[in-house]
């Protein structure tokens, strides 16, 4: 009873957000190959970055989101720890460049942030959703911005969400969770790469 109680109160929220309940991907998935340019203005490919070894990609809805700003700077602070699991840590964001360089500055992130231009990894990863009259309008009483730091009028967000990635592109861990307070932890991620 208690599982169903919580099903429905995270679909709910999910709908009421405008935002899917789950992800179309599911563990054991091939993971969708993307590439784009990082904050240092390198290219980075999943591919490419696969032969090193598994890739922890992270949504991210933008610099304006103090949860956001803590989730990365989480792994930032332990990210000696996914290091030394062999993986990295690629980031994904609507925010234009000049925004993802303000959450380099916040947080001190030294991994890579890519600003996802025109949604096609959000949407290839099926996290993105626009945000609702109601929503962009309360974010913008409070000074949280999203067309300025996304450089556009869409209104487009991922759900934050965290994969990790396998080296044969299999998807090992899904973290996707409408309610946008609830992130992976550190610790999960560890146990899953």
């Amino acid at each position: 009873m208690k599982v169903i109680l919580v099903l429905l109160l995270s679909l709910y929220i999910g709908v009421a957000a405008g935002q899917n309940s789950t992800s179309t991907l599911l563990v054991g998935d091939r993971a969708p190959d993307f590439h784009g340019i990082d904050q240092a203005g390198e290219l980075v490919n999943l591919r490419e970055s696969l032969k090193k070894g598994p890739v922890v990609l992270i949504f991210f809805r933008g610099s304006w989101c103090p949860y956001c700003n803590k989730h990365i700077s989480k792994f930032q602070d332990s990210l000696e720890y996914v290091l030394d699991k062999g993986a990295s840590v690629i980031v994904v964001s609507p925010q234009i460049p000049e925004y993802n360089n303000k959450i380099v500055k916040k947080t001190g992130a030294t991994f890579s942030i890519i600003h996802d231009r025109g949604y096609q990894i959000m949407d290839a990863y099926y996290v993105s959703f626009p945000m609702n009259e109601k929503t962009i309008k309360r974010y913008s009483t409070f000074g949280k911005r999203v067309d300025r730091a996304n450089g556009n009028e869409d209104y487009i967000l991922p759900v934050p969400a965290t994969f990790i990635i396998g080296e044969d592109r299999k998807i090992r861990y899904i973290q996707y969770d409408p309610n946008y307070k609830n992130r992976s932890s550190v610790a999960e991620v560890l146990q899953n790469l």
